[in-house]
């Protein structure tokens, strides 16, 4: 065999280097991309290797927006990306000036795009994120509800449903890929049907599909529908699997030091959810400053914890609690001054039984019916006087419909009433009642 020379083995050297200068030298790469539609916007999320340099060009004639990702390669895929019902017609991508990636939005309609980057969070990675905001943006999320002087005397009870998280934000997960943002979005559902049959009730959905909302933004759309009550549905983790049992808490007036440890453990995993589900923090000022401690915040505390112990009470009959007392944390989501609001957690998930339990049907339901008549029985007993149920009390009685699992007698004890005055006043033959059968509740 020939045996070959010092040179040949230092020109082939060379001729390595030079091919290896010569191919790309990406610094960045997107591992993965993702699509989330909400009411008024549609986000897109790059995983990204490392924070990358990019810049958004808006084009017209066709409509069409540019990303341009400096020293970046892809290694994912937009074809299964759901645009239907998006204003993005097709995603096309390849790379430019020998390194940089551009991907090109061919569009519908006219948007009004914004990015921004988030650094690694929990099990996320770095990601850059692509906002397109529809040009409607009058359409408010929730359905609008208005109060006027017309009507002020006979108005609904507005009741705002948040469920926690959604979208990029998985929130907690348990055993199986049970995932908090499904479940509480389930249970929030189960409790709008609840209020939706019962008269003078009109309750409204903060979140409503799988997006993403901030915190703030969840504390404007319940103000937006001027709302008498914002709950917060939420099914939270611990570090230990033995934790369990549900709980409530209402805002702290003192902060952090008002708290017990595991509130505070709470309170700071909640608050970190704009961090994870992706919202632009650069140009807000701090939470904090938005709280204003008057005359209306004294109202909202005493009803928000008024009506937490309700609901506590109600969780209590088919659940183990976790707390047997309202807790108070400084959960950013509570810090509305004017709108009494509560945050329920409806139990564990991380506990491998309580994820079962709140990953049934069955279960989502009876809890949905635990919080729901919690609310109910306060707002019984202190309706607002401009409202219908306020009348109704005045004059008639007010109207009831019958829910899975009520009985006559739970349902005079939680109105104050005697069986014998609600079968004389609905002309009923016996105790016996049906779902759906609606019922007035007489004035003692």
């Amino acid at each position: 065999m020939k045996r070959l020379g010092a040179g040949f083995t230092w020109r082939w050297a060379a001729l390595s280097l030079a091919l290896l200068l010569a191919s790309p030298a990406w610094a960045v790469q997107v591992n993965d991309v993702r699509l989330w539609r909400a009411p008024d916007h549609t986000r897109l999320v790059f995983d990204v290797s490392m924070i990358p340099r990019h810049q958004l060009i808006v084009l017209d004639s066709p409509r069409r927006i540019v990303v341009d990702l400096a020293d970046t390669s892809i290694a994912a895929s937009f074809d299964q990306l759901p645009l239907a019902g998006t204003p993005i017609k097709k995603i096309r991508h390849g790379i430019r000036d020998g390194n940089d990636l551009r991907v090109v939005l061919d569009l519908a309609v006219a948007v009004e795009p914004h990015s921004f980057v988030l650094k690694a969070e929990g099990e996320l990675s770095n990601r850059l994120v692509l906002d397109l905001y529809d040009l409607s943006r009058e359409k408010e999320l929730a359905p609008g509800v208005k109060k006027s002087v017309a009507d002020s005397s006979k108005r609904d009870i507005v009741i705002a449903i948040d469920a926690g998280h959604g979208g990029e934000d998985p929130g907690a997960s348990g055993p199986g890929g049970v995932r908090e943002k499904n479940v509480v979005l389930a249970i929030s559902r189960e409790l709008k049907t609840l209020f939706s049959r019962e008269t003078g009730f009109k309750p409204v959905m903060i979140r409503q599909g799988d997006y993403y909302l901030g915190l703030s933004k969840r504390r404007e759309l319940a103000r937006s529908q001027q709302a008498d009550l914002l709950v917060s549905v939420h099914a939270d983790a611990f570090r230990s699997p033995k934790a369990k049992g549900s709980s409530v808490y209402t805002l702290s007036e003192r902060g952090a030091a008002s708290t017990s440890t595991f509130a505070k453990f709470l309170a700071q995993r909640e608050n970190a959810s704009d961090r994870v589900g992706g919202v632009d923090l650069s140009s807000k000022d701090d939470q904090l400053a938005e709280v204003i401690y008057d005359m209306s915040r004294r109202y909202s505390r005493d009803w928000s914890n008024g009506i937490g112990a309700r609901v506590l009470n109600e969780m209590g009959s088919i659940s183990r609690l976790h707390s047997k007392r309202v807790e108070q944390a400084a959960f950013v989501v509570l810090k509305s001054p004017d709108i009494p609001s509560i945050l329920v957690e409806t139990g564990f998930i991380s506990n491998p039984q309580e994820a079962r339990l709140l990953n049934s049907r069955s279960y989502q339901g009876k809890m949905a019916r635990a919080i729901y008549r919690g609310v109910l029985s306060w707002f019984v007993e202190h309706a607002p006087a401009d409202t219908l149920l306020s009348w109704q009390q005045q004059t008639k009685g007010r109207e009831y419909t019958i829910t899975r699992g009520d009985t006559l007698s739970e349902i005079a004890l939680r109105f104050d009433v005697s069986v014998a005055s609600i079968r004389n006043r609905n002309a009923l033959p016996s105790s016996t009642i049906r779902v759906g059968q609606k019922l007035i509740i007489p004035v003692e």
